[in-house]
């Protein structure tokens, strides 16, 4: 099969190379996917760039999420059968064989049903940002009756994040962006308020919403650059739920977050527990039966171009989701 292959982290061009690469065989208990697409996510460019973790202990083939068609099943598996279509996710955690490529083999517990009449390039999109969305809505309690921003509402994560916090029961979805497209797309999703938190002046904003309540959840995009406005915005005893930051060292307001009970969630979609997971997994499966989810794919790349999807990614220029197309 091929497959594109990193074996040191650096840019796009230099380190990611196509290969021929031994078909895999599944074992007890695991299912081969013949992947149709590939999902390309921040995580997967952080990666292969060496921003997480600077090196690497084996070669990688990239890319955690994907979508195809299952091709083999090995011995003990009864959910899965040849033909069936399915969505996959974390391929490439902690393991060197990932969705950049014609097929993966993963145990069966990592492979999902696609729902019915869902197009297989949206599948390639819901291991990382739908399911970050989804937990970040679903933990601690969920959001019913909540007042939610979301930080970045038009991205790959937050834009799946206003539709699960508004399909969970919030009661007042708030959305930030840099730009009117980026606008139209979160009010698109269901955002009940949008601000352009490089116009608008966001704590007076969002307090006038709020009636100087506070927001009860956010969900938080990029702790580094929003922490003081998301401390001076928070209800007491608010929640952040965090899963990304464009700094690897923050510093935290700790008197006025302790002084007004504020809680700080960090999570990486990769390590969820099992419990974790399954709650979101089931918050995801119920949107997608409603069939009133929209799924927002910015660019679609054929296989031949993987260090342009990886390049676009990394630009931040495109608002939602890049998937790689495998001919």
């Amino acid at each position: 099969m091929k497959a594109y292959v990193y074996e040191n982290t650096g840019p796009a061009a230099d380190v990611l190379t196509l290969r021929e690469m031994v078909m895999p065989v599944p074992g007890a208990g695991e299912v081969r996917v013949r992947l149709k697409w590939s999902g390309v996510n921040p995580s997967d460019v952080k990666t292969r760039s060496g921003h997480i973790p600077s090196t690497i202990p084996f070669p990688r083939i990239p890319h955690s999420d994907g979508a195809g068609l299952v091709d083999m099943i090995g011995d003990g598996v009864d959910d899965f059968k040849p033909g069936d279509a399915v969505w996959v996710w974390n391929a490439a955690w902690n393991r060197s064989n990932g969705t950049a490529a014609e097929f993966v083999v993963l145990p069966s517990e990592q492979v999902e049903h696609m729902p019915d009449g869902l197009a297989l390039e949206n599948g390639a999109c819901l291991g990382i940002p739908a399911m970050t969305a989804c937990h970040a809505v679903a933990t601690d309690g969920g959001v019913q009756g909540q007042i939610v921003l979301v930080a970045g509402g038009a991205g790959a994560v937050g834009h799946y994040a206003i539709q699960a916090a508004k399909f969970c029961g919030a009661r007042i979805v708030i959305a930030t962006v840099s730009s009117e497209e980026k606008e139209a797309l979160a009010r698109r999703a269901g955002a009940d308020f949008v601000f352009n938190y490089k116009t608008d002046t966001l704590v007076d904003e969002i307090n006038k919403v709020t009636d100087h309540r506070g927001v009860d959840r956010i969900i938080e995009v990029d702790l580094a650059a929003n922490i003081q406005t998301d401390v001076a915005i928070m209800k007491e005893g608010g929640l952040a739920v965090i899963y990304g930051s464009s700094q690897k060292e923050i510093a935290l307001p700790f008197s006025p977050s302790i002084g007004r009970n504020i809680c700080y969630r960090f999570f990486i979609v990769y390590k969820l527990s099992r419990s974790d997971r399954q709650r979101a997994l089931l918050v995801l499966q119920d949107m997608l039966k409603d069939k009133n989810v929209l799924h927002n794919i910015a660019k679609k790349v054929s296989f031949a171009n993987l260090v342009e999807a990886h390049e676009l990614v990394e630009s931040g220029a495109l608002p939602g989701n890049v998937v790689l197309r495998i001919e």
